[in-house]
């Protein structure tokens, strides 16, 4: 078969995949769902064969990436942490932002958040909550569709044409509710978005929320991230909560440097 060679005494054929595949793929099985696995539930989430696992995550606890319980279940390390803080479109774009991040939340008492786009979603990097705040979907570190966030449409209406036509051109479901959005609509909303300088977005689950977000600019002029505010839907309106998230993007986008940081629209 391709990507095997010829093994002496039956053992299994040997994989062709790199090891640093391997135990990215490892990593990759941990999710908020499943927080720690043993090594026999991380071999069935992989694939690989129970000795190729042991071997691989004894090298991740010797480096930090895993700790093992005390019931002996594997979890994520401290060590990634470390490294994760190190990104300098997390950290960085993190420290500059906090201060305002932290007026907008004491100012609206409620979800103040922070997001980038990867690829084509929206990584959510910080949040601060009021503990009087509506029950949120996504957690700090998960990921967001660009196409059914506040955050996620403020990004999506400021990124090139590529990953506008990509998304667009993918399956446009609004999660979790399961609908189904026009391509059409959403290409004039997006086109709204880049006039007004804002996105607005309502939702219904998993409970009530309305979402006023803002793109923020760096120093080469590009959209690098976005704030926002999530609000109760009921009895709200995205008018008062506008001219915030709006300062405080152009306050994030001036301390990086932006060259237009005060000229874009809405400003």
């Amino acid at each position: 078969m391709p990507g095997e060679v010829p093994q002496k005494g039956g053992h299994r054929p040997a994989t062709t995949e790199p090891v640093i595949d391997r135990a990215l793929a490892l990593l990759a099985a941990f999710t908020p769902e499943r927080p720690a696995l043993s090594l026999t539930e991380l071999s069935t989430t992989t694939g690989f064969p129970v000795s190729t696992v042991h071997r691989l995550t004894r090298r991740l606890l010797v480096w930090g990436a895993l700790e093992r319980r005390a019931d002996g279940r594997l979890i994520i390390g401290l060590r990634l942490f470390e490294v994760a803080s190190l990104a300098p479109r997390g950290h960085g774009l993190r420290a500059v932002a906090m201060p305002y991040l932290g007026d907008l939340a004491e100012a609206t008492h409620q979800h103040v958040q922070l997001a980038v786009r990867e690829q084509d979603e929206a990584l959510l990097v910080e949040r601060i909550s009021h503990r009087t705040a509506a029950r949120l979907h996504y957690r700090v570190g998960g990921h967001m569709p660009l196409h059914s966030t506040g955050s996620g449409l403020a990004l999506l209406a400021n990124a090139d044409a590529a990953v506008q036509e990509r998304v667009l051109d993918g399956p446009l479901v609004r999660q979790p509710e399961g609908t189904v959005l026009d391509p059409i609509g959403l290409r004039r909303d997006l086109a709204d978005i880049r006039k007004q300088g804002y996105a607005v977005l309502r939702r219904d689950s998993p409970s009530p929320i309305l979402t006023v977000a803002a793109p923020i600019w760096d120093r080469d002029d590009l959209c690098c991230a976005a704030v926002s505010v999530v609000v109760e839907a009921e009895g709200s309106s995205p008018l008062p909560l506008v001219p915030a998230v709006r300062a405080a993007a152009r306050a994030i986008s001036r301390d990086l440097g932006a060259p237009r940081a005060a000229g874009r629209p809405g400003s």
